[in-house]
């Protein structure tokens, strides 16, 4: 009787409520000088307007063109175009001399709230989405959820969460007493196979977009554990089988050649720096399709640490950083010469949030042009994450994802350290 008064109440309300007629969202007109629709074709069009509608781009028209009621963003003097994808960042944190303690210190929210003001540098630099490989799941996924609410001014975030590790090795909890490393040790660090699979299938469930593994060591563990292959080759079939079962794509932390081509072996679908990457990796990416994400500011950065006045690293992390930085800028030469797909991505939170586009310059030191360098941040990235019919170029129907500056990235792609404008999803973070 309870659920038929209930029913009969709301059926009543409806029926003497007037008609709720649904008003049309508002236009934008973004009135673009230059703009780069799409970095695929490097062909660069002039005087067009974007017309934005509920954070998509609904038209792209000749000439600048408005309509009464409408907002006019004036980018005729401008170069405009798709907002920037980093591919790799750990956007709740930042390396300083304090990292080590705060691990004991921060929980999850203080965490979250990091991660909130350096999400805003990111995206104020450009970057309209990241990929956040490696981090607290508890404040990644917070945050995440946070963006996407709009509750922060924020890149939309795609989220690993805790990487899968190795007992011991890179992504493990390494150099505290051992009562405190099993308090802070993330439930996604396994061996054996069938641990591995139940380590990526509970990351699915408490959340991931991706699944990220550390196939190797890694320069900023605590740990002399080198930095070869340290999951084995059952162990990483096991990981991306069951990965790729869920409809999750898995990228690998690897730096060792040994850790690199068995990951490719078992189907993984990335690398992330890559440092030894040789010739029969090499041929093993292409053949199989999968990118490498060189990270050139990460092995800039942690040797600038290493080797200045004020090295904060432990001795075991500062060994290893002197040893893989200074060949990444060579090997990724070599790849993108052999025709390697490369996606944009800094690793920044090793370096600073905030100045992910200095990746540019080191990407065109290594042979790439300016505009290879930018597909690498767009189109690239965007494919490689399955996201390219969303982002990555300017299109109807795409996110409103749209970045200006106010020279040349075609001359030289370093100028996109100083953008001027950021729409993202439609609005405007930033105008200059």
């Amino acid at each position: 009787m309870k659920q038929f008064v209930v029913g009969a109440l709301a059926a009543a309300l409806l029926a003497s409520s007037a008609p709720v007629v649904a008003q049309p969202a508002p236009l934008t007109f973004v009135q673009a000088g230059r703009v780069l629709l799409d970095p695929a074709s490097g062909r660069v069009e002039t005087q067009k307007t974007l017309i934005v509608q509920n954070g998509r781009i609904v038209r792209v028209a000749d000439g600048y063109v408005a309509e009464p009621g409408g907002r006019v963003v004036d980018l005729k003097d401008s170069f405009v175009l798709p907002g920037l994808i980093d591919s790799h960042v750990h956007i709740t944190g930042e390396q300083t001399p304090t990292t080590r303690l705060d691990r004991l210190t921060q929980s999850a929210a203080d965490q979250a709230f990091a991660g909130a003001r350096f999400a805003r540098r990111t995206l104020m630099a450009g970057f309209t989405t990241v990929a956040d490989l490696g981090g607290d799941n508890e404040a990644v996924f917070a945050l995440r959820a946070a963006a996407a609410r709009g509750d922060v001014a924020s890149p939309r975030i795609i989220a690993a969460g805790s990487s899968i590790s190795v007992h011991g090795g890179h992504g493990d909890v390494n150099g505290y007493r051992e009562d405190v490393m099993h308090v802070l040790r993330p439930g996604s660090v396994c061996s054996g196979a069938d641990d591995c699979r139940r380590a990526v299938r509970e990351q699915v469930w408490k959340g991931a977009d991706i699944i990220k593994i550390t196939a190797t060591g890694g320069v900023l563990s605590n740990t002399a554990a080198g930095l070869g292959q340290q999951f084995s080759d059952a162990e990483l079939e096991a990981i991306v089988d069951a990965a790729h079962r869920m409809g999750r794509k898995v990228t690998a932390h690897a730096h060792g050649a040994d850790g690199i081509k068995s990951f490719v072996k078992a189907g993984g679908d990335s690398i992330e720096h890559g440092t030894w990457l040789d010739d029969e990796g090499i041929a093993l990416m292409k053949k199989n399709g999968a990118y490498l994400v060189p990270t050139l500011m990460a092995g800039d950065f942690v040797v600038r640490i290493a080797k200045g006045p004020n090295n904060f690293f432990t001795p075991a992390q500062t060994a290893k950083a002197l040893q893989a930085g200074p060949l990444m800028l060579d090997m990724t030469r070599r790849a993108h010469k052999a025709g390697v797909k490369i996606a944009f991505g800094t690793d920044t939170g090793v370096s600073a949030h905030g100045d992910n586009a200095g990746e540019f310059a080191l990407l065109q030191q290594a042979g790439l042009t300016p505009l290879q360098a930018i597909q690498t941040a767009t189109v690239n990235a965007a494919a490689h994450f399955g996201l390219e019919n969303e982002i990555g170029s300017l299109a109807p129907g795409k996110a409103a994802d749209i970045i200006a500056v106010k020279g040349d990235p075609l001359a030289d792609a370093g100028i996109l350290r100083q953008v001027s404008f950021v729409m993202k999803g439609g609005e405007v973070h930033k105008q200059q």
